[in-house]
């Protein structure tokens, strides 16, 4: 009778590369990018006309 060795299951080796790469949350690390993107949205909300300027001194 031959004896078989039971191997274990092989790893994905899709979870490896992504631990590589330090997959992780969609989260800026770069506040001055989030400070430029939102000040770029104001100012295209203003020249579209979606909202007013900030003074209520009409």
């Amino acid at each position: 009778m031959k004896v078989t060795i039971k191997l274990p299951k092989p790893r994905n080796p899709l979870v490896a590369l992504a631990r590589a790469r330090k997959a992780g949350g969609h989260t800026s690390h770069n506040p001055a990018r989030q400070v430029r993107r939102s000040e770029k949205q104001k100012l295209n909300q203003l020249l579209s006309g979606r909202k007013s300027d900030g003074g209520d001194d009409a």
